[in-house]
């Protein structure tokens, strides 16, 4: 996994779409027929993220205490058991919000992929923009459209956070809600603070 968290991913992407130079056939198929543009960018920004996704499952897992497993052999469960119904529901309030941003970032990468002329937005926007010579405005759609698939996927991760965080569900799970107790939150420490000082 070091190897593709190590390389940037426009080099992976550019690796993966020109491999026909290192390996003309692969299992007896030409290698361009099997890697198209498409394919290239799919591999490059999956492996890219595998490599990520599994530090942040990886921190996730080991942030919960060895204790809880203990606790969980202690009343009869077994090793898989306890993994299941203790530590992983534990380690998903806390590898959410990470593999939400990873998600987000990976969206915005995909843009990336217009280097080898794959099936992106971004693509799809220099092929028009190539034929009517609209480059400015083409590319404000483009970034319209990559700011509205992030935001739909911020407001998702937003909520999942919150079905996940035991803190979330007594508080109703609205934004509205969440800056008004920030709010309260805020004043009573500084009513707190006041109060300590002589």
């Amino acid at each position: 996994m070091w190897f593709f968290r190590g390389v940037p991913l426009l080099v992976q992407i550019l690796i993966w779409f020109n491999l026909a130079v290192l390996f003309p056939k692969i299992l007896g198929a030409d290698t361009n027929q099997l890697i198209s543009g498409f394919t290239a960018g799919l591999c490059a920004l999956s492996l890219a993220e595998s490599g990520y996704m599994a530090e942040i499952i990886r921190g996730g897992i080991l942030s919960v205490s060895k204790g809880q497993t203990d606790a969980g052999l202690s009343i009869g469960l077994t090793r898989g058991q306890a993994l299941r119904r203790i530590v992983l529901p534990q380690t998903i309030r806390v590898i959410i919000p990470p593999t939400g941003n990873q998600f987000i970032g990976l969206l915005k990468a995909s843009s990336l992929v217009s280097a080898i002329g794959g099936s992106d937005l971004l693509t799809q926007t220099q092929l028009i923009y190539g034929q009517n010579f609209k480059i400015v405005p083409l590319l404000i759609v483009a970034t319209v459209w990559y700011l509205i698939l992030v935001s739909v996927a911020s407001i998702g991760q937003y909520f999942l956070e919150q079905k996940f965080n035991p803190d979330g569900a007594a508080a109703g799970g609205s934004f509205r809600e969440l800056i008004r107790r920030n709010l309260l939150l805020r004043n009573r420490s500084d009513l707190s603070r006041k109060a300590v000082q002589p």
